[in-house]
């Protein structure tokens, strides 16, 4: 099919042009377009032009936007904080088993989804969480200590309660305000994001303290509507081309993690590390002071969900 009779799909991600993300999505859509006659073109918006991820979740449920690469806001659906459950995995390991289109919690992910007119196709693995501040805190790697620290956190649950029992005062502001937030010292740091993101904000950040709160995965998903206008044929290649996209990240992802770190050292930041007995104890008290909380909001499918995952591990 030529161009002329092709459907025009707004494509968007977090990261600027010529980031990881941005050229495995360019892949992803060039392989789509190839083995179906370009029948439908891709407009690739990089860098949040389309909005901050929670506004453009509403904007692919609304069908205003067909694709986005990213995480997920839990504005509408608290339910999805199960994607980011604070120390659910503790390597890259486990993270490839637990965040993958076959495990127990990309199924309950994506039936949350569909409720929101939303198609969940896959995932794009990025990195473990850390925490990058402007100062150094008072001894970082003991949970009980209070930082007297103001830190953003994403306006997500699971962060602001993860961030408060590492002893920091949690913000939460979206990514969109925390490097305005950081240049007036409104906040002394932020958690959320990891070493990749972080190198972005160059010299603001004085410290990284690779605490591994999270796993961050982004979730590549679709207009419900459009999905079911495709045909069977080319919902196989959707739903194939983002696992090889997925399983060929993972097996560049951990390295590139290091490079982030070591770039962020280069740019003058001090890495802060942790040891073993230090993030042990960090997992144990998220486990112990925040999973009851969520379990308690969230109800029985966090329960069953986190359950299944530690059956598996």
């Amino acid at each position: 099919m030529g161009a002329e009779g092709s459907k025009r799909w707004k494509v968007g991600h977090l990261r600027q042009s010529g980031s990881a993300i941005d050229k495995d999505l360019h892949q992803l859509i060039e392989k789509i377009g190839t083995e179906t006659e370009n029948r439908i073109l891709f407009d690739v918006y990089p860098g949040n032009r389309l909005g901050d991820y929670s506004v453009v979740q509403e904007r692919v449920s609304f069908g205003e936007v067909e694709i986005y690469v990213g995480p997920l806001s839990t504005s509408i659906d608290k339910r999805l904080i199960l994607a980011t459950t604070p120390y659910l995995v503790n390597n890259w390991s486990e993270a490839k088993k637990v965040y993958s289109q076959d495990s127990e919690l990309f199924k309950t992910i994506a039936g949350f989804l569909e409720e929101q007119n939303i198609k969940l196709l896959g995932g794009w693995p990025v990195y473990f969480g850390g925490i990058a501040l402007t100062e150094e805190p008072l001894q970082p790697g003991n949970a009980d200590v209070t930082k007297k620290m103001i830190i953003r956190v994403p306006p997500i649950r699971s962060f602001e309660l993860t961030a408060r029992h590492l002893g920091y005062t949690p913000y939460p502001i979206t990514w969109t305000y925390a490097k305005m937030g950081l240049k007036t010292g409104m906040v002394a740091g932020m958690i959320g994001g990891g070493a990749e993101g972080y190198a972005g904000l160059g010299e603001l950040v004085k410290y990284y303290i690779p605490v591994k709160d999270h796993f961050e995965y982004w979730f590549v998903y679709m207009n419900l509507d459009a999905w079911k206008d495709l045909s069977k044929t080319e919902q196989d290649l959707f739903i194939t081309s983002t696992r090889d996209m997925e399983q060929n990240r993972y097996l560049v992802a951990e390295a590139q993690e290091n490079e982030s770190i070591q770039l962020l050292r280069k740019q003058g930041t001090t890495i802060i590390e942790l040891n073993e007995d230090e993030l042990a104890a960090m997992r144990e008290k998220i486990q112990r002071k925040v999973w009851p909380v969520l379990e308690n909001e969230l109800g029985p499918v966090f329960t069953k969900t986190v359950s299944e995952i530690h059956v598996s591990q």
